[in-house]
């Protein structure tokens, strides 16, 4: 598989633009499956990328983050806990 990590989280914050985020991860975070849904207030972000830690960066600096969840699916793939 080319990208290792499902990445998913909540941001909360103000004045969030789910098609900025969602631009903003494409442009900077190699990855696919990228899903940006919610508001202005709190956004759930899905993605499947090798560097989930540079997405948690970006998505905090946009408010807080939380229901972080980072699975490996390689290991999953392997029939391991992932």
């Amino acid at each position: 598989m080319e990208y290792r990590y499902d990445t998913q989280l909540l941001i909360e914050g103000h004045d969030l633009d789910e098609d900025e985020i969602h631009d903003q991860i494409m442009s900077r975070f190699k990855g696919d499956c990228l899903l940006v849904v919610g508001d202005d207030d709190l956004i759930k972000l899905h993605y499947h990328t090798n560097e989930p830690w540079l997405v948690l960066e970006y998505c905090a600096s946009l408010g807080e983050i939380f229901d972080i969840v980072v699975e490996d699916m390689d290991r999953q793939a392997r029939g391991l806990k992932g």
